[in-house]
C-alpha cells in the first residue's frame, strides 16, 4: 500500500481493517474462539489496541504469523484447540464478509470436508504464451476466483499443512493444499463487496462499498 501501517491497520470509515472482520466473526453464533496471527512486532499493539480495545470476547490468542499466509496460517492452527472439528481462515484485510458467508462455508465444509468463498469469474481470461502474446482464450464457465474465508475440517486442513511442509509446496489458499490431498473442495458463493483490500484504489473502494451499506 506504500505506508508505513499494516494494511490489517489501515482505517476504513474510522475503524481498522481488522477490526470490521473481527466484529463479523464476533457476531458469527457459528464462531466460538478467534485466533490472529499477526507479524512479532505487531502483537502488543494487536491484544491492545485492537483485542482490549474493542473489546473482542473471542479472541482467544494472538500469536506471531511467519512470512507467508501459509506460515501465518500454520502457526495460528497451534494455538486452535483440539476441540475444534472445524477451522475458518479469513484474510483481515477482506473487511465485508458476512456472518451468512461463515455460517454457509462451514456448513459446506462439515458436509464435504472442506470449502471456500468465491464467485464465478466474470471476465474473459486469456492465456499468455512465454513472448506474451495470447495462445489462447479460456472457457470461464466454470473459473471461479477464490476468497475468504475458507473452512475445513481441522484434522484435515492439518493433514494438508503437515504434507506440504514435507514436501516443501507452497500453496496460495488452504484449498490448494487440501487439494493435494486427493480431497475435492466446495464452493460456496461469496460477493463482489467481497474486496481484498491490498492497493490504495482498493481502499476508496472499500470505503464506496461501507458508505452504500451504511445509507443502505
Amino acid at each position: 500500500m506504500g505506508a508505513k501501517t499494516p494494511k490489517q491497520f489501515l482505517t476504513l470509515g474510522g475503524l481498522p481493517l481488522l477490526v470490521h472482520s473481527l466484529r463479523v466473526l464476533e457476531a458469527s453464533d457459528d464462531v466460538q474462539a478467534i485466533v490472529l496471527a499477526v507479524s512479532k512486532a505487531e502483537l502488543d499493539y494487536c491484544r491492545q489496541e485492537i483485542v482490549s480495545a474493542y473489546r473482542f470476547k473471542k479472541v482467544q490468542a494472538v500469536v506471531e504469523g511467519g512470512e507467508e499466509r501459509q506460515d501465518s496460517v500454520g502457526l495460528g492452527m497451534a494455538a486452535v484447540g483440539a476441540e475444534a472439528d472445524i477451522v475458518l481462515v479469513h484474510d483481515a484485510v477482506r473487511p465485508f464478509l458476512t456472518t451468512g458467508m461463515v455460517a454457509r462455508v462451514i456448513a459446506a465444509a462439515a458436509k464435504h470436508g472442506a470449502a471456500i468463498v468465491a464467485i464465478p469469474v466474470r471476465d474473459t481470461v486469456k492465456r499468455i504464451g512465454a513472448d506474451g502474446l495470447i495462445d489462447e482464450t479460456v472457457d470461464r464457465k466454470s473459473l471461479w476466483s477464490a476468497q475468504t474465508p475458507q473452512a475445513a475440517r481441522r484434522t484435515l486442513l492439518q493433514e494438508a499443512h503437515t504434507q506440504a511442509k514435507r514436501d516443501g509446496f507452497r500453496g496460495t489458499d488452504e484449498a490448494q493444499l487440501i487439494e493435494r490431498l486427493g480431497q475435492r473442495v466446495a464452493i460456496v458463493e461469496g460477493s463482489t463487496e467481497n474486496i481484498k483490500v491490498t492497493r490504495p484504489e482498493d481502499l476508496m473502494i472499500a470505503e464506496a462499498i461501507l458508505a452504500g451499506r451504511q445509507k443502505g
